[in-house]
């Protein structure tokens, strides 16, 4: 071997726990005994008649040859042993041997290892080895006692691991363990493999007690004949995998049988890929080793003449499934033998296994996989709460991505600020950072739950994240840093998480993006590109094994060629109503809503009757949260159409065809059968219940009506004070205002919304268009405009009233007051209603508010809570009266307070603090009307009473 194979490499060996360093030195000897402790709580309270419940706690004691030791007590049973293994290496004065180690050492350590393999005490050990050793064993041809060389990388970890030290490119081809192997056999005298063929074998005998053992355990191990599901991969890329059976039984090693399926003479000739998929199954990819000239010269050394002859023969299909170079056709199968049981493991793998497996790799395939719903959820574009989450959390996300494409853990480094924009002490990373805390903190941190060592520094702190993509070798490919601040440290972290994942779900949809516009692609998400490090990892890797990882999102299409004989339904667009009356009918999912629905989704053919093919994907319950985008956007579109209670259908076009295979049991059947000219995928939904926002649920569990339709009144009383013929509403979202502005007699003839929600306002045209269509109202015109309402736009200056409801407070703080100037310097609308949250008032409502299981319990971080999730700040009374006090006077304006909920006399004052602005100059004075003006929003919707 050439000295290339022995350069060092950065692989370090971890950092040993108690455990494990008592582990090492005393094995079995060690005995560890677990005590449950009940532990007296005391009594907070005095005179307090309800009994406390004992807390249950552990306590560790272990028993060495040396001495014995006992833990203090600990909540968790693994602490209190490494407590008590922690004080018994501090009274034996053991010292951790851990070091890295040279590719020398490593080889040593690598020919004693696959010497030991061949042992009578290895074969006693309940190893998964030692299975294959007793089938060959059983053998009475010249292949007695042989073990192929693949079998031994495969499975015995630290042999694979110290091959990896000696020559780092074995991670990536199995191809290389083979001269690793056969040379430390050679080095260790006691085995032999004749004409370094790819298997070994020992060169004396075992004992007869061994043997005889062996044959007693192939007698307890009978196995019926047994067909087991497997797929061929085939190397020629155009072609799909292909479903294969393989005949198992007790007279033949699977091995062999997998062998005969791939045209090899016997098992030595095969090599095996690492564990595709879970850790836990023993799912690999099977392959030969490839019959070209000079193959010994590759094993042994850099030869780009072999490199070149191998390229036409890798299996793009499996290399990306396994990150290993796979040669020729590969066979993949979930069987093997296992540290549980002693009998053969296995479990039929079906072209829906592979489409799954290809999904997983995906930065929302994992998503959709672990939610059990692949054709209806998409990866959330926003993290709003833990509650409201469904599914593994977004950091849980990115490392399972990180795993998948085999690169290092991704780094969190999280800055804690007193202040937007004051750092209160340096960055930090989050491993770093949990030194100063106890075991139960640490766990608590390392699971990014909700708790923290100093609760007091958290009340007046919030934290910026920032997150780092790096390579297996632990170089940075991303660096992606959010700009928001958020007041609890585990929400900084996830939405720096989710931001990276949804950045690399756009990419995957677009992987031939060339290098210059990947790095400014990165600079508008506020994400660092490294070039080079990123090709290496994912450009170069994805296009050498041309895998094709577009899973788009689906469109509408026009239901009316199937569904037009339909009696019972109520059509409204693509869109077909069952049921659309009952108690709750026009009362629809609002955004920040968690929405419960049941639905099924089938396949069906192009024709007048849609006949039925398969049921793809049905679940009884489903609850993700409205304007997230945790689902596809015709089925939201379809949700916040409907009522509890209320169901409909919808079609679409179909998705990526992997998309269907992954998520159909019948792929086999229907890989023939799929074509977007002839199939369709039909939609069947139920709302089965809606919980409201967090807000929402606070306010109505004190007031009657709730505060939102307080405020309604409060305008519209205002409107018709006023005679007010027009109003524009400053983040109108959804049109809830503008919307209940309909149902009341007013003044009003034309109404403006602004918001920069598009999504928002979508839903909002759609349900003033409704209403309007069949309202005898005074409106003549209504219209939706796209755009910031801290940016001046003429077409809206000087309007009768203007309205800002619950707004300003989603917003920063200095956005609230440029805002302020905006609209009474430039907007100048003749009255300008303004609401915002009363902080004083919060305790109250979180009071009043009965626990559920909706509400977190462990969210204790501050006195009082915000009232979202997504409010940025909250003033109280003083705050908000010198906000409006200020800008009324710089810019001709009175201002009187007054609000909605509670009462003004009475302290803390109103739930809902509201002021009310109004112009003491003439309008025309200031607000001029002309072409010459700039235009920058867009009109999304326009309605005219005339039309």
């Amino acid at each position: 071997m050439k000295d290339r194979n022995l350069q060092p490499v950065s692989i370090k060996r971890p950092e040993l726990s108690p455990k494990a360093l008592i582990h090492q030195k005393y094995g079995i000897k060690a005995c560890y005994k677990i005590e449950e402790v009940q532990q007296s709580v005391d009594n907070a309270c005095p005179g307090l008649a309800i009994p406390q419940q004992a807390r249950c706690v552990y306590r560790c004691s272990l028993d060495l040859p040396d001495l014995s030791v006992t833990s203090d007590t600990f909540t968790r049973k693994k602490d209190a042993e490494q407590s008590a293994a922690k004080i018994a290496i501090e009274k034996l004065g053991i010292q951790s041997m851990t070091h890295n180690l040279t590719p020398q050492e490593a080889l040593d350590e690598l020919v004693a290892r696959v010497s030991g393999l061949f042992t009578d005490e290895f074969l006693s050990s309940p190893h998964p080895l030692t299975r294959h050793f007793k089938v060959a064993l059983k053998k009475l041809d010249g292949c007695f006692g042989r073990i192929p060389i693949s079998v031994i990388a495969a499975y015995e970890v630290k042999v694979g691991n110290l091959c990896k030290v000696i020559n780092p490119d074995v991670d990536s081809d199995p191809l290389l363990f083979i001269s690793l192997i056969m040379k430390a056999a050679e080095m260790s005298g006691s085995l032999i493999s004749i004409n370094r063929e790819p298997w070994i074998s020992k060169k004396g005998p075992y004992s007869p007690e061994v043997l005889q053992s062996l044959a007693a355990d192939c007698e307890l191990c009978q196995m019926d004949c047994m067909d087991v599901g497997a797929l061929l991969i085939p190397c020629i890329t155009e072609k799909h995998p292909e479903p294969l059976s393989l005949n198992l039984s007790n007279n033949q090693y699977y091995m062999d049988v997998i062998a005969q399926k791939l045209g090899a003479t016997d098992s030595s000739q095969i090599l095996i890929s690492r564990t595709v998929g879970k850790a836990s199954s023993e799912m690999k990819l099977y392959f030969c080793i490839p019959k070209i000239s000079n193959l010994p010269a590759y094993l042994l050394s850099d030869v780009e003449e072999i490199k070149a002859k191998l390229y036409p023969i890798l299996n793009k299909k499996a290399s990306y499934l396994s990150g290993q170079k796979i040669y020729g056709d590969a066979v993949l199968a979930n069987v093997g033998y296992t540290w549980k049981s002693s009998d053969l493991f296995y479990e039929d793998v079906s072209l829906c296994t592979y489409y799954r497996m290809l999904l997983n790799k995906v930065p929302d395939g994992h998503y959709k996989l672990s939610r059990e719903a692949i054709l209806i959820a998409e990866l959330p574009t926003r993290y709003t709460s833990r509650l409201n989450w469904k599914g593994p959390s977004p950091r849980d996300l990115l490392f399972m991505f990180c795993r998948q494409h085999w690169l290092s853990e991704p780094l969190f480094t999280v800055k804690c600020l007193d202040s937007p924009g004051k750092p209160l002490e340096l960055s930090r990373t989050c491993k770093n950072c949990m030194s100063s805390m106890s075991n139960h903190e640490v766990e608590m941190a390392n699971t990014y739950a909700d708790h923290v060592a100093n609760r007091e520094h958290e009340r007046t702190s919030t934290f910026q994240c920032e997150v780092t993509v790096l390579s297996r070798r632990g170089d940075p490919i991303i660096k992606c840093s959010v700009e928001d601040t958020f007041r609890k440290e585990v929400d900084s972290i996830q939405t720096a998480a989710l931001k990276v994942l949804v950045w690399f779900n756009e990419y995957f949809k677009q992987l031939d993006m060339p290098i210059e516009k990947l790095c400014l692609f990165g600079e508008a998400h506020n994400i660092n590109v490294h070039p080079m490090h990123f090709l290496k990892e994912f450009v170069q890797h994805l296009s050498l094994y041309g895998v094709n990882l577009n899973f788009s999102s689906r469109k509408c299409t026009s239901s009316s060629s199937i569904y037009n004989d339909i009696p019972d339904g109520k059509h409204e667009g693509d869109i077909i109503f069952s049921n659309p009356e009952g108690s709750d009918s026009g009362v629809f999912p609002s955004p920040g809503s968690l929405t419960c629905i049941s639905y099924v989704v089938a396949l069906v053919k192009k024709e007048k009757d849609g006949h039925l093919i398969e049921i793809l994907e049905s679940n009884d319950e489903f609850e993700f949260e409205i304007g997230t985008g945790s689902v596809t956007g015709p089925l939201e579109a379809c949700i916040t159409q409907l009522s509890i209670n209320q169901s409909a259908k919808f079609i679409t076009e179909l998705p990526p065809k992997d998309l269907i295979l992954a998520a159909s049991a019948k792929s086999d059947v229907l890989l023939s059968q799929l074509s977007p000219n002839n199939c369709l995928l039909e939609f069947s939904v139920k709302i089965l219940r809606v919980t409201e926002p967090l807000e929402d649920r606070l306010e109505q569990a004190l007031f009657s009506p709730p505060l939102s339709k307080q405020r309604v009144d409060f305008a519209v009383r205002h409107i018709n004070e006023n005679h007010a013929t027009s109003l524009i509403d400053f983040g109108c979202g959804s049109g809830s205002l503008l919307d209940s502005l309909l149902e009341h007699s007013t003044t009003l003839e034309k109404i403006v919304g602004v918001d920069i929600s598009v999504k928002g306002l979508t839903r909002a045209a759609k349900i003033l268009h409704s209403k309007l269509s069949v309202n005898s109202s005074n409106i003549q015109s209504a219209i939706l405009y796209d755009g910031s309402i801290t940016e001046f736009d003429s077409r809206l200056c000087g309007f009768d009233i203007g309205t800002c409801l619950e707004v300003i407070e989603h917003m920063e703080e200095h956005q609230a007051h440029l805002f302020g100037d905006v609209a009474l310097s430039l907007f100048r609308p003749r009255v300008l209603i303004v609401s915002t949250p009363n902080y004083e008032y919060n305790s109250i409502l979180q009071r009043s508010s009965l626990p559920s299981k909706e509400d977190d319990p462990d969210d204790k971080s501050v006195p009082c809570r915000f009232r979202n999730f997504d409010h940025k700040f909250e003033w109280t009374r003083e705050q908000f009266e010198h906000w409006a006090r200020s800008l009324a006077s710089r810019h001709n304006y009175s201002v009187v307070f007054s609000g909605v909920g509670g009462s003004g006399d009475i302290e803390p004052g109103f739930a809902s603090q509201i002021a009310v602005f109004r112009s003491t100059i003439n309008l025309d004075e200031k607000c001029l009307v002309g072409e010459d003006f700039c235009h920058p929003y867009n009109v999304i919707w326009e309605w005219s009473h005339k039309n």
